[in-house]
């Protein structure tokens, strides 16, 4: 099944902690413009979306004078609703997609569910409290917030690693190498990849 449409979303959120507008393009070739004002996370962004061969643009101004929280885990929301939306009813999609991805010390595995049923398993305990301006304990936070917006089942396990920095950015890249093999259509699936018949 070739795509027919463009698999596009753009979402703009306000609240009073983060005013946030998003597009991401599930066919692109991992463009991206990300300005949140944590360096940090837009270097994690950016990797998500180079890795997955997402665009992404996303610009978020929140209330960082108070922490970081309310950035992050609203551009997690963000992004997991422009994920269900560019993928509407899912058709042809594999659904299903996991990776085990190496980054020096390292090893982390990733594995996704398209299934329409959030769920986040995620069980690890950083050693540092953060990474630059970015707070460690957000990582879960992020993965969360985009699993239950997504409709996604994500499950992210540290296999080995000592050094912060290069577990989360490998826990980034993970995600968007699983992602992209979720999103990716296959030409022997007809309608949805479900003995339901619906993926929402």
């Amino acid at each position: 099944m070739a795509v027919t449409k463009k698999r596009t979303a753009e979402i703009a959120r306000k609240t009073r902690e983060t005013d946030i507008s998003l597009s991401i393009n599930l066919d692109g070739t991992g463009e991206s413009e990300i300005n949140t004002g944590i360096g940090f996370f837009d270097h994690m962004l950016s990797a998500f979306s180079r890795h997955g061969f997402f665009d992404l643009k996303a610009k978020c101004d929140g209330d960082l004078y108070v922490d970081c929280h309310h950035t992050i885990e609203d551009v997690g929301i963000v992004l997991g609703q422009a994920i269900n939306k560019a993928l509407g009813d899912k058709a042809g999609i594999r659904r299903f997609g996991s990776v085990m991805l190496p980054m020096d010390d390292a090893l982390i595995a990733c594995a996704i569910d398209l299934s329409g049923r959030p769920y986040l398993g995620f069980d690890y305990e950083f050693r540092v409290e953060r990474v630059g301006y970015f707070d460690t304990e957000m990582v879960k936070e992020f993965f969360l917030a985009v699993a239950e917006n997504a409709g996604m089942n994500l499950h992210i396990k540290v296999m080995s690693g000592e050094n912060a920095h290069h577990i989360i950015e490998a826990m980034f890249k993970a995600f968007a190498k699983a992602l992209d093999e979720a999103v990716t259509i296959d030409p022997r699936i007809t309608g949805t990849l479900s003995t339901k018949g619906s993926l929402q």
